[in-house]
């Protein structure tokens, strides 16, 4: 769990049509156990609590995906949308809704935004056990696919939530496995790897940060976890509990313990501490942010495009291969295949560094289509316009 020592945690949900530079967070009560308060807004930048958007108090409506009705829960069971241990919350940009689990319970919850609407799924691929502090699920972020992903303290699922035809389907990837260079600071151990709470990146990997401070990268490609350091600058026994990207590209991280927000550069692992609340008792964090996604790209191919979630009206071209010369186009279509927008792209110096704006442009999914100065195809991208 985040872990079973650690007091209380919240769950900083990513940022929504509300918020659309911060997160949201799942809180807990003042006390010294673990105790879910609600679900909230956090300012991203600045570490300052926003609104409630759900709540332990309130009467919540839940329909169960796999029985196809309203069902009735116990609000103090560990298997609740209510229950009073919350560990692991992700934020699904594309439908405007917050992804939670129970922290002792294989339970899967997804919050409507707009009609407050929770649907339960009923997750029989996870083996989530009380009394298990390995198996509990304390981290999830949404991934640079779209879909939402999980794992549990010791590693050994690693879960995907993927949406198919208006149904959630969980799969379980497999065991996450530590790299021999790793050493003394393993992913899989109590002291080291365990608790916290996960982010994306861009290049479809994904960073953990544990509750010790200890930051590992994950590959999807041989799942494995790469130890690439701790993180400095947050007081001695600070327990990271949650974890969030914010619209500069940096990593927000935050304590089921009562303590401030820090800000962590990935590069770095230099944390900053927020101007904000010092005393918030938070067990999660999310954001529509990936690492590597608002910021100029380090390893990006000679031809990219960048961001692929469009908030703020407009995406990056770059070009940069001295083999791509002429007249260089962008073609965008819509999923019918229908040519929506098109611009002749500007090439100095062998390099095309430019912003499109999408103004016109309802929210949705469409194809990016560059050509050559011959009409040949050099890239297709989906994005996603979310306003």
């Amino acid at each position: 769990m985040k872990k079973h020592l650690f007091p209380l945690f919240l769950l900083l949900l990513g940022a929504n049509t509300y918020a659309q530079r911060g997160f949201f967070a799942i809180t807990g009560k003042n006390t010294q156990s673990i105790d879910f308060n609600n679900l909230r807004e956090i300012e991203g930048t600045s570490g300052t609590t926003g609104r409630v958007i759900f709540s332990a108090d309130i009467t919540s409506k839940v329909f169960s995906q796999k029985r196809n009705r309203i069902v009735v829960e116990d609000k103090q069971s560990y298997s609740s949308s209510q229950a009073p241990a919350m560990a692991a919350l992700a934020y699904d940009f594309s439908d405007n809704r917050l992804v939670y689990m129970p922290m002792f319970s294989s339970n899967i919850y997804v919050l409507n935004l707009e009609t407050k609407e929770i649907t339960l799924i009923e997750n029989n691929v996870a083996t989530v056990s009380s009394c298990d502090i390995n198996s509990h699920i304390t981290r999830m972020t949404a991934g640079y696919d779209g879909n939402i992903y999980a794992v549990n303290n010791s590693g050994t699922q690693f879960l995907q939530i993927q949406k198919k035809n208006g149904q959630y389907l969980v799969h379980d990837l497999g065991m996450i496995k530590d790299e021999a260079s790793n050493g003394k600071n393993s992913f899989t151990a109590l002291e080291t790897g365990f608790g916290g709470d996960m982010v994306a990146g861009a290049d479809h990997n994904f960073y953990i940060f544990a509750a010790s401070g200890n930051v590992f990268k994950i590959s999807i490609q041989d799942m494995t976890a790469r130890f690439i350091g701790k993180i400095a600058g947050i007081p001695e026994h600070y327990s990271v509990n949650g974890s969030a990207v914010n619209d500069k590209g940096n990593v927000v991280i935050a304590s089921a313990k009562g303590a401030p927000l820090y800000e962590v550069n990935l590069e770095t692992l230099q944390a900053v501490q927020l101007p904000g609340e010092k005393d918030l008792h938070i067990y999660d964090l999310a954001s529509k942010y990936f690492v590597n996604n608002k910021s100029a790209p380090v390893n990006f191919s000679t031809i990219d495009i960048y961001p692929t979630r469009v908030d703020e009206q407009f995406i990056n071209i770059r070009i940069n291969n001295k083999n791509i010369k002429g007249n260089i186009r962008m073609n965008v279509f819509d999923l019918s295949g229908k040519q929506v927008m098109n611009e002749n792209l500007f090439i100095k110096e062998e390099t095309i560094n430019q912003k499109i704006y999408f103004n016109n442009l309802a929210e949705g999914a469409y194809l990016v289509n560059i050509t050559d100065d011959s009409g040949k195809a050099i890239l297709n991208k989906k994005i996603l316009i979310t306003k």
